[in-house]
């Protein structure tokens, strides 16, 4: 099954790094943000990716057609130039890097890719967002459904800390908090060829028409993930991941934990 990674936007809140280079290259933990996500995927033998680039689409192109030699270490032999590969751990991915065009949006990008996608089941989601996602188990999910659409709904991670008041007296600041019933838009979905078809024009968001559309129709259905979920948008964020990569595993890697059982299916 192939896996749609969106990667042409601008990423303009992370302008210190974006205006020499694409988003999804920003590195976490020494490495770009997109092979992070492809990480997850390629834990469950998924490994067969499409990148819609757009902004410094070429940046891309040359990341993986250099991936051999970025991946493993090398043996040279500086007389004859006689160059051999040796591996320094399992790879296995085919990718395919294509040019959606700088200024098309998300659902654009997807409709650029329909001649990619051998009109069957596909994954697909944003190259900045980092979270320990069971895979086979967000499959099981919309394979049981039947519908066009899943997306994984996940907590965002919560900010700021907490000052309790009472009157106008502060009486204590807390640790950072996180409502349990607010959800928003993860990515990693798995979608129908039929989406296809809500996807009519460059100039729309994904997340406006075609899921608003979906919705209505009752087409769109969300996964839960109560675990590890953090976007890149900022610098700070980065600043973040960063950090985290130095957890061996990083914790979006980390699928043991157990999801809470009272976590039905949720319609959008």
């Amino acid at each position: 099954m192939q896996t749609v990674l969106l990667a042409g936007g601008l990423g303009s809140r992370l302008a210190e790094e974006t205006v020499t280079i694409p988003k999804p290259m920003v590195e976490v933990g020494g490495r770009p943000i997109i092979a992070r996500v492809m990480d997850i995927y390629s834990h469950f033998g998924h490994n067969d990716f499409v990148v819609a680039a757009g902004y410094k689409a070429l940046l891309i192109k040359q990341f993986f057609a250099n991936y051999h030699l970025i991946a493993n270490n090398i043996s040279v032999s500086v007389d004859t130039g006689k160059l051999r590969l040796v591996p320094s751990e399992p790879g296995g991915w085919n990718v395919c890097v294509v040019d959606t065009g700088s200024h098309t949006m998300t659902s654009g990008r997807i409709r650029r890719l329909r001649d990619w996608l051998n009109n069957e089941t596909f994954m697909c989601t944003y190259s900045d967002g980092l979270g320990n996602i069971d895979i086979n188990a967000l499959l099981d999910f919309h394979k049981s459904h039947g519908k066009l659409a899943t997306v994984t709904a996940v907590q965002p991670p919560a900010r700021f800390g907490n000052i309790e008041i009472k009157g106008d007296r502060v009486c204590a600041f807390t640790e950072k908090v996180r409502t349990r019933d607010t959800w928003i838009n993860g990515g990693y979905f798995v979608f129908e060829p039929g989406v296809l078809d809500y996807m009519v024009n460059d100039a729309e968001p994904l997340e406006q028409s075609p899921l608003t559309q979906m919705a209505k129709d009752g087409e769109l259905m969300a996964y839960r993930h109560d675990g590890f979920w953090h976007p890149m948008d900022t610098v700070r964020d980065r600043d973040t991941l960063n950090t985290l990569c130095e957890e061996l595993p990083p914790p979006w890697l980390r699928f043991n934990q157990e999801m809470p059982a009272d976590m039905p299916a949720l319609a959008i």
